[in-house]
């Protein structure tokens, strides 16, 4: 945390509340042997453009907190050496406190499940654009044919707001100027999501609706089963016990239930898309 003030680090993790009382607890004492294992672990991967999560590596939950509080005015201030607005740096880094806030909604508790996920930010190479988070990575060499492995931008989609088709393109457009800025020697040509959504299943029951528009945006490759996946981004609930108890409110809410209510699994749809061409700058 050197260098910075902890409300401004608070502020830029858009982290307040009962978790701020929390994460300040976290920090009034030097950090742990689990924290300072964890703080290498990020250390070692800043700037590499990991694909996958830090391993636990025997840390706790809670030293994937406080390592993640302490190591964020680092991945700022790479942010930032590269050219990165501030305001792109703070807007990814902000997840730290949604997912915070989450867990809250989820567990009744402060702690944060999602730990892992939220290393891959600290890495540097996860940025928010508009509607949709981008995620940049060495693609599938085998699949591409490059030995090299070529880049490509791996797609998340943030639970705030809608997914109408004028945000989702003006996100992947403001995404391949973003990265063709900031990372010009690492050019993108093509993203990749992997998601619920792409479940071919859930665009045949729900035609008309956006999240149906957004997957049929994606080449689907393939699909892997993940049952629980459909059920934890709909509703926040881990597991898939008491499912009866869940509401059946909006057409999204019924379709994700019945479909296991008729013994079906719901799936991760891996899919691709060619990203809009670079728009070419007058002389």
């Amino acid at each position: 945390m050197a260098g910075i003030a902890q409300d401004e680090l608070f502020g830029l993790l858009d982290i307040h509340g009962e978790d701020a009382v929390e994460c300040a607890s976290l920090l009034a004492s030097p950090p742990g042997d689990g924290t300072r294992r964890a703080l290498a672990s990020l250390d070692s991967r800043l700037g590499t453009f990991p694909s996958t999560s830090a391993s636990a590596d025997g840390c706790s939950e809670t030293d994937w907190i406080e390592a993640l509080l302490r190591f964020a005015p680092v991945v700022h201030r790479h942010h930032l050496s590269l050219g990165i607005p501030p305001e792109a740096s703070a807007v990814i880094l902000a997840d730290v406190g949604l997912n915070l806030r989450i867990n809250r909604r989820v567990h009744a508790r402060f702690g944060l499940d999602t730990w892992a996920w939220l290393t891959l930010h600290m890495a540097g190479n996860i940025f928010r654009i508009g509607r949709l988070q981008f995620h940049l990575v060495r693609g599938d060499a085998e699949a591409s044919g490059d030995a090299g492995g070529s880049w490509v931008l791996g797609v998340h989609i943030p639970e705030d707001g809608g997914l109408s088709p004028a945000l989702v393109d003006a996100s992947l457009s403001q995404a391949r100027e973003f990265f063709d800025r900031y990372f010009p020697d690492k050019a993108v040509s093509v993203a990749s999501c992997d998601s619920w959504m792409l479940d071919p299943y859930l665009a045949l029951q729900l035609p008309h609706s956006n999240i149906a528009s957004f997957a049929r945006r994606f080449t689907v490759d393939r699909c892997s089963d993940a049952p629980s996946d459909a059920v934890y981004f709909t509703f926040r609930q881990r597991g898939m016990e008491n499912l009866d108890r869940l509401p059946r409110e909006t057409s999204l809410q019924r379709v994700v239930l019945e479909r296991i209510d008729d013994g079906g699994v719901w799936q991760l749809g891996h899919g691709h898309l060619a990203l809009p061409p670079a728009r070419r700058t007058q002389a």
